[in-house]
């Protein structure tokens, strides 16, 4: 018999992070759905999702105003791929349908807390700065400094520091010209949410604030003379350490409305510092998660993923004594536990890179409230 989670956070929770320990398994996005819902009902108001922020503005618009079509919402609304996730697709429909007839003050929000960018690039700021200028309405020249959007979206420009076009001049200018369009739109906050409205205010602000992180991800793009390790590590840590921002400016605009639900990738959400080990690699940074958990206190509660067999990603069976195998002798397809597990478990061993799966370890369950285990992937996607 599966839990409430509500069994395992305090009343004070306001942003609840649920973890995934691969993106590769579909059960989790259809057990989010089904504990989202459940949470509605209990006075939660939106979801933060790991896809780019200025891009889920799309599906936001869909879901509250019915703005375009679905197709188009999950075509321009999520970065990774994962506008192609059937979950993803279900959730987004179910949304809007929910939101269909209700006042809008009532209705669900979709988020994205993740920075534009992928594994190997980053976008030119230009469009996101320009944006902010045209919404205040000033005379400034932003593609003159930014040049050509190749320079800085091409791979080089992130995998070699010295292609990198982040500590340019330029850069330095785009950096300066960002500081004062952040400062006006504060300053002149009053006037422009009266001539335009609160929640064109605070698109302008999240775009702007893109823009501001990538010229802080480009410029640490452009580090020479670190390790392997130590420039990804430092990459990782810009990155969630902006997503850590986001999730905070969307607890700044939710508060009145409810708690939040966050879903992402266990690495991005554990209360722990976060670490990722191939071959040579050793790389090690401040997940948003711990940020965000060290700031909230228990208004923040992380529920762990975990998973046992998986046929979408060729996960066997758990060997006997790893944490995986102990969960999945409870018998349930999938359930809310707690944490506690035998002191002699182990973690599994039996995992790939392509699995994108990062199995259970102390970093992932110290700190964590409870435990969804998924025992077998399968199960749980037939029966939804």
């Amino acid at each position: 018999m599966n839990q409430d989670v509500y069994d395992f956070i305090t009343p004070a929770c306001e942003l609840l992070g649920l973890g995934e320990p691969t993106h590769q398994e579909p059960a989790f996005g259809l057990v989010r759905n089904e504990l989202f819902a459940g949470l509605v009902d209990r006075g939660f108001r939106s979801i933060a999702l790991e896809t780019d922020r200025v891009a889920a503005l799309a599906v936001d618009a869909y879901v509250r105003e019915g703005v375009g079509t679905l197709e188009s919402a999950m075509r321009k609304g999520f970065t990774h791929g994962f506008g192609e996730l059937v979950p993803n697709r279900r959730l987004v429909a179910w949304m809007r349908e929910f939101n269909r007839q209700r006042p809008s003050g009532e209705r669900l929000a979709l988020h994205g807390f993740d920075i534009p960018t992928e594994n190997t690039s980053a976008p030119s700021p230009r469009r996101y700065l320009e944006h902010a200028r045209d919404y205040l309405g000033l005379d400034l020249d932003v593609a003159g400094a930014a040049g050509e959007d190749e320079r800085w979206s091409r791979t080089e420009a992130v995998t070699d520091p010295a292609q990198s076009p982040g500590d340019t001049a330029d850069a330095a200018r785009l950096r300066c010209l960002a500081d004062d369009l952040l400062l006006q739109l504060h300053m002149r906050a009053p006037e422009l949410i009266g001539s335009t409205s609160p929640a064109e205010w605070y698109e302008a602000r999240a775009r702007l604030a893109a823009g501001i992180g990538l010229l802080r991800y480009h410029a640490q793009s452009a580090v020479r003379g670190r390790t392997p390790s130590a420039r990804i590590s430092a990459l990782l840590g810009v990155r969630d350490a902006l997503m850590a921002q986001n999730l905070l400016d969307i607890r700044e605009i939710e508060a009145r409305r409810g708690p939040t639900l966050l879903f992402a990738h266990n690495r991005h959400v554990q209360r722990n510092p976060s670490a990722w080990a191939l071959g040579e690699l050793d790389c090690r940074w401040t997940g948003a998660g711990h940020t965000v958990g060290t700031l909230l206190g228990e208004r923040y509660a992380f529920v762990a993923g975990s998973l046992g067999r998986s046929e979408a990603i060729g996960l066997a069976e758990p060997a006997p004594g790893t944490y995986e195998a102990h969960l999945r002798g409870r018998g349930a397809a999938w359930e809310l536990t707690d944490t506690a597990l035998p002191a002699d478990a182990r973690t599994r061993t039996d995992t790939v890179p392509r699995q994108g799966y990062f199995p259970l370890d102390r970093e992932v369950l110290d700190g964590a409230a409870a435990l969804l285990h998924i025992a077998d992937g399968a199960a749980v996607t037939a029966g939804a």
